[in-house]
């Protein structure tokens, strides 16, 4: 079909499957309560996906292009979803190796119970400095730091939002990290220029935050947590060897990763890392659960196969006599992440079909227009970002799609590249894991075992980044404009602007 045959859409047609997808999911809500996740929301992205391909074919789309536009957006998910059966792996091994009841058993003695939201938030930020990760920090000191803040009695809520606030406070800011790198590319500056310049809105983003959860610490009730504690001690040390050598796992995981190794092959290496450690510190264990397996057996080769592989890829649960530790000591390996691959394959589904009609440049287009002032222009980038978040389910997407979109009207402005690129990761990086069927909300919230919808109001650094973007930009805060240094500004050529 010649491209000339194809109309545009308005906005209405635009926002149809928006509001279809909002109904379905709030209806899911109403009458499926904690087990939206279980296959009602996937469904939800299909049926709007469907609204959406009937949208597109009636403007003159012919089916080939709409599945190519749905299998481009699924294949940008897919390193994402590969990641995420990784993550059940290791989840798995590290606690049958005994990594994980380690970390809680230490973190258990060492924390005090006041200080240790704030603990959480600053050992989250640090980890995911130094890895450019906060999947990776979130698959492994964030399953610890839940288990810790769990037995002490702290809603697994709070704890989520912390360590959820740690965790994108370092991705947002390492030079490692894959967005903090995609951000300035898309803006037109350089890496080191854009970090500097994100600590204006970061820096005290993260200052409230901590003090939030000192106040949060210092006046939460602790007392049945504290009277479990000697239990959950006494219920690890029996069930396993707690040594610090088994610490030598995750340092190993943070050296490879440090090391600028990709995420698939690192976290491989974790997985079996610790599969080995589970062999050398734990065969009473893995003998015992593999004669579970296999009634009967008597070959440890046989028994460690199957655990090690039933960790790996299964539902494995380590009993003890304290029930808290049973729930702590259950891990659902690759398995458990069906779920969520299935919710991010149905996001795809609805993102690629939005964007094969041109319904999502609609959306994002009309708004740009009601964007006079500066601190509207970055309300209005931050808005697109979410926007895109919710909608295309794919934080780099929220980033790529609004950079190019937007730098024109920056530059024309007289607003520096660092302007922009800081906005796209206040508003594109940090809400994606605010979203559920987001590739990252889905994702940390079936990590740490807790619902989007319940450590959303406290991943405080994640909605306060956006309001100092937004704030900032409103009073003319430190932001950057070519007309403070006229050698350096510039002017798009007619190339640029096609290229734009």
């Amino acid at each position: 079909m010649d491209d000339k045959t194809l109309k545009q859409p308005s906005l209405l047609q635009a926002l149809i499957p928006i509001f279809v997808l909002i109904a379905l999911l709030a209806l899911n809500v109403i009458y499926f309560g904690d087990h939206t996740l279980d296959g009602s929301n996937q469904f939800a992205l299909i049926l709007a996906a469907s609204v959406a391909g009937l949208i597109a074919t009636i403007l003159g789309n012919r089916w080939t292009d709409i599945r190519k536009s749905i299998v481009n957006s699924i294949s940008s998910a897919m390193p994402s979803i590969l990641i995420l059966l990784l993550i059940g792996a290791l989840a798995g091994t590290w606690m049958v190796s005994g990594v994980v009841p380690t970390l809680i058993y230490y973190g258990l003695k060492i924390f005090h119970p006041s200080i240790f939201l704030f603990a959480t938030v600053i050992i989250a930020g640090i980890v995911s400095l130094a890895t450019g990760s906060s999947w990776s920090t979130i698959a492994t000191m964030g399953i610890a730091l839940i288990g810790i803040g769990t037995t002490l009695g702290i809603s697994q809520g709070i704890v989520a939002g912390a360590v959820i606030s740690g965790a994108y406070f370092g991705d947002k800011m390492s030079p490692l990290s894959d967005t903090t790198n995609l951000a300035p590319a898309m803006a037109g500056t350089d890496l080191f220029t854009h970090i500097r310049y994100m600590t204006i809105t970061t820096v005290p983003a993260m200052s409230v935050t901590l003090v939030i959860f000192l106040v949060i610490g210092f006046t939460y009730n602790f007392d049945t947590g504290l009277q479990d504690i000697d239990t959950v001690l006494a219920a690890i040390d029996d069930r396993f060897v707690v040594t610090p050598w088994l610490l030598l796992v995750p340092a190993l995981l943070l050296f490879v990763i440090i090391k600028k190794v990709p995420p698939l092959p690192s976290l491989l290496f974790g997985s079996l890392i610790a599969a080995v450690f589970a062999l050398i510190f734990q065969p009473h264990l893995v003998r015992e659960i593999g004669q579970i397996l296999a009634p009967g057996t008597t070959s440890f080769f046989k028994a460690a196969y199957m655990t090690i592989m039933q960790a790996i890829y299964g539902e494995l649960s380590i009993t003890t006599g304290n029930a808290m530790v049973n729930e702590l000591l259950t891990t659902t390996g690759m398995q458990g992440m069906l779920n969520t691959i299935w919710l991010i394959l149905s996001a795809m589904v609805f993102g690629g079909t939005m964007e094969s009609a041109g319904m999502l440049k609609k959306i994002t287009h009309s708004v740009i227009k009601f964007a006079n002032s500066t601190g509207s222009l970055v309300a209005t980038t931050i808005g697109t970002s979410v926007f895109f978040n919710i909608t295309a389910s794919d934080q780099y997407i929220s980033i790529v799609v609004p950079g190019r979109m937007f730098a024109p009207t920056y530059r024309e402005r007289g607003l520096k590249p660092e302007v922009l690129s800081r906005t796209l990761e206040d508003g594109g990086t940090i809400t994606s894991v605010l979203v559920p069927w987001n590739t990252c909300g889905a994702t940390q919230s079936r990590v740490l075992g807790v619902p989007t919808v319940e450590y959303i109001p406290f991943a405080f650094f994640n909605f306060l980044s956006p309001f100092f973007s937004i704030l900032f930009a409103s009073i003319n805060y430190k932001i950057r404009r070519f007309r403070d240094d006229e050698e350096d500004k510039k002017v798009l050529s007619e190339e640029e602007r096609k290229d734009y």
